[in-house]
Order: C-alpha cells, then sequence, then structure tokens
C-alpha cells in the first residue's frame, strides 16, 4: 500500500530520549473565556475552547472528566496529517495514568503463547523490525451532534476524527516473539486505565486471530515523527487500520491470546449498532438485531467554506476538502449542486495510504442569487458509497451520510 510521506521518521535514540519526556502531568483545564457555536438545532450546541491541556493546542471540550477534545474543523483544511497537538482526545475512564516511567514499563503478552512476554519500550524499538502506516482514527460517535432527533453520548461534531502517520512495530511481529499456540481464535488488548469503581468493567477490546496477524495492525510509539503525547495514549498506542478508534488502545500494557471471543461488556452491550443497511433504523424502531461496530465507513467534508459563507455569484469558486474511504482507499469524491440529482467529479490529490484522508479539489459557480447547497460524497475502492438519508441509530454511531454545505451567493 503507498505510504509517502514528508514527515520525519523518528530515531530510536530520539524516541528513547524523548520517552522520558512522558512522564508530565496532566493538568486540569481551567475555565474556558472563549466558545464556539456550532449552529445545530434541538439542543445546546455551543462549546468551550482551550489551549490549556499539555501537549494540545486550541480544541473544543466537550468533557473535561476524562478528557473529550474535539479538533476544530479548520485543521482539517490545513493538511492531510492532523498535528499531534490538534488529535482529539477521548478516554472512558478519567482514571488513567498522568505519569509513565517508560525505564519500568513493560508490554505483558500472554494467555495461549509458548513464551509469555514482558516487554519494555526499549526492546519494542529496538528489537523488532519498524513499521509505518497512515490511518485515521475516529470516534465511533463522531458527529453524534448532528442526529435528528437528538441521542444520548458525546455530542461531538465532525472533529473526533483524525489522520497521522504512525510508527512502530508490527502485531504480528509481537505475537510471532511470544509463538502462538494452536486453538487461538481471539486476541485482547488492555491499557493502562482502570475502571474508577471497583466493580466497573476496565475497558478492553479483541481482534479476531486472523486480523491481528495481518501485517497492518500495529502497536505505535510515536506519530508524524514524534513521541505520542500522554492524552492519545502514550508510550504505546494499538492501531487498528480502517477499524473504529474504540479499538485503538491507548496506553497498552495488556495483550492476551485466547481461545474464545470476547466476552467484556464492551462488546457484548457497548458500541453496537443496528445490523441494517447503514445502521439506519427509525427513532422507536425495536425490530432490528444489534452486531459490534467494527469497520469505518467512506466519508467527505468541504474544509475551505464554511456553512452560511457568502461567495460571489457567477464567479469560480475553489473548492476543497478531505475524503476517506473508512476501511479501504478512496476511489472518487463527487459533488452536487442540485440535492444529489446529478453529480460531478473532483481532483483527488496526493494518496498518502489506503487507510488515511486524502484531499481533493473543484470549482463551482453559483449562477443565481440566494441559497445553495454543496453536497459532497466518497466512493471507495470497494464501490462503497456514502447514502444520501441521513444515517439514525439510538447510539448516534458510525454517521457517514452525504455532508450538505450551505452557502449564500450574493
Amino acid at each position: 500500500m503507498p505510504k509517502h510521506s514528508t514527515l520525519s521518521t523518528p530515531s530510536r535514540r530520539g524516541l528513547l530520549s524523548a520517552a522520558a519526556l512522558g512522564g508530565m502531568g496532566l493538568l486540569a483545564s481551567r475555565a474556558h473565556a472563549e466558545t464556539v457555536d456550532l449552529h445545530v438545532p434541538g439542543g445546546p450546541s455551543t462549546r468551550p475552547l482551550t489551549a490549556t491541556y499539555p501537549e494540545k493546542g486550541r480544541m473544543i471540550v466537550q468533557r473535561t472528566r476524562p478528557p473529550w477534545l474535539e479538533t476544530p474543523f479548520e485543521v482539517f483544511d490545513t493538511g492531510v496529517f492532523t498535528p499531534n497537538d490538534r488529535h482529539f482526545v477521548s478516554w472512558h475512564w478519567a482514571t488513567f495514568p498522568t505519569h509513565v516511567d517508560t525505564d519500568r514499563f513493560t508490554l505483558k503478552v500472554r494467555g495461549l503463547v509458548e513464551r509469555p512476554q514482558a516487554l519494555s519500550l526499549q526492546e519494542l524499538i529496538r528489537d523488532l523490525p519498524r513499521f509505518e502506516i497512515a490511518a485515521v482514527s475516529q470516534c465511533a460517535g463522531n458527529s453524534r451532534l448532528y442526529a435528528q432527533p437528538r441521542v444520548a453520548g458525546a455530542q461531538w461534531a465532525n472533529g473526533s476524527m483524525s489522520n497521522a502517520l504512525y510508527t512502530g512495530v508490527r502485531l504480528r511481529d509481537v505475537l510471532d516473539r511470544a509463538g502462538v499456540k494452536g486453538g487461538a481464535t481471539h486476541v485482547r488488548f488492555g491499557g493502562l486505565d482502570e475502571p474508577l469503581l471497583p466493580d466497573a468493567p476496565k475497558f478492553v477490546k479483541a481482534l479476531d486471530i486472523d486480523h491481528a496477524r495481518d501485517g497492518e495492525v500495529m502497536l505505535a510509539f510515536a506519530m508524524n515523527g514524534a513521541q505520542l503525547p500522554m492524552l492519545n495514549g502514550f508510550p504505546l498506542k494499538l492501531i487498528v487500520p480502517g477499524w473504529s478508534a474504540v479499538y485503538w488502545i491507548k496506553m497498552l500494557d495488556d495483550i492476551a491470546v485466547m481461545d474464545h471471543p470476547d466476552t467484556s461488556v464492551w462488546t457484548t452491550r457497548s458500541y453496537r449498532v443496528p445490523d441494517t443497511l447503514n445502521h439506519t433504523v427509525e427513532p422507536g424502531q425495536t425490530d432490528y438485531s444489534l452486531i459490534p461496530i467494527t469497520r469505518n465507513l467512506p466519508r467527505s467534508f468541504v474544509t475551505n467554506l464554511k456553512p452560511s459563507d457568502t461567495i460571489p455569484v457567477g464567479v469560480p469558486q475553489p473548492v476543497r476538502g478531505i475524503a476517506f474511504g473508512g476501511d479501504r482507499g478512496v476511489a472518487a469524491v463527487d459533488l452536487s449542486l442540485d440535492g444529489g440529482r446529478t453529480w460531478q467529479p473532483t481532483i483527488l490529490d496526493k494518496d498518502e495510504g489506503t487507510y488515511g484522508f486524502r484531499q481533493w479539489q473543484s470549482t463551482i459557480s453559483l449562477a443565481a442569487r440566494g441559497a445553495h447547497t454543496v453536497m459532497t460524497r466518497c466512493t471507495n475502492t470497494d464501490r462503497l458509497v456514502q447514502p444520501i438519508r441521513r444515517v439514525w441509530n439510538p447510539g448516534g454511531y458510525m454517521s457517514n451520510p452525504v455532508e450538505a454545505l450551505d452557502l449564500v451567493a450574493a
């Protein structure tokens, strides 16, 4: 797969020395003087903005404990790789460590293995082959704010997604070092974050053994040429390219090889969607079954224009944006100015990798004064197309309808 990038590759020595910097304390966010109005009907849509979190720039605050920080949407117009200090943040428990001693940190590999492991960060960086891949991390609830009617959960706009070039080691190589025994069917992952209450379930996720060993699932110790930020999973993060970020375990320290599927609440009861076309049902509908969230779906966005922007009537207007194909590459991005009746192709920019953002560009001209709507639609390399119909389910998960941007020609 293509993995072209102008980002620098971190040196092994640089990562080992930089790792000591990861032990900084995470400060509580202070009072927020600035706010942003996301202009969404049906409930509160004003959010605070802050730059008070360590290693983070100006972010939208969705929640402070645990921290849920959303990337302001204008950041996505600056390039396909989201800067580390603008990468969104989402944790399940507020008890994750604020300090990691990298000299004492170990990654346990246990269960159905010939040689149980307790690997240090130094061993992972120095002894195993290095691997890089570009991939989008997207929260399963990205765009939940736009559900109509509103649903419970983190009220993300479109910014709980980020794209990075990750550096680390293949999970397959780690498993080979331990020696997977016959009969293994699944691999479960856990991190340093612990439940707030003793009887609450620890956050874990699992992959089937073939997926875990596919050569793309990886353990990252760097992103975009620098160490992982603490808030994004330092010192080690599971990367599952093409799959929802719920599988991307942060502060990864435990890998268990099993002979059965994961039975945790996080698979059997949480992070599940209707087993229907586009995971969509009608509000109040109950005649459907649920399946676990897995792969991402194709999405596309305009990034250089905002809702209600005014552009000159009859004048060619550059339009650009980003797209990603979910668990496949981007085959095409098309625009419509007539409510989806006809579509015009855009020009795709450089391919930075199957699972990452891809920029696109085009030109439109609005011939008449007044309100207009620009629709953008991604088709991935499996010919899966974004649906025009609004995606709705009670969890507010996996939203990926065609985006509609309202503009004014004057």
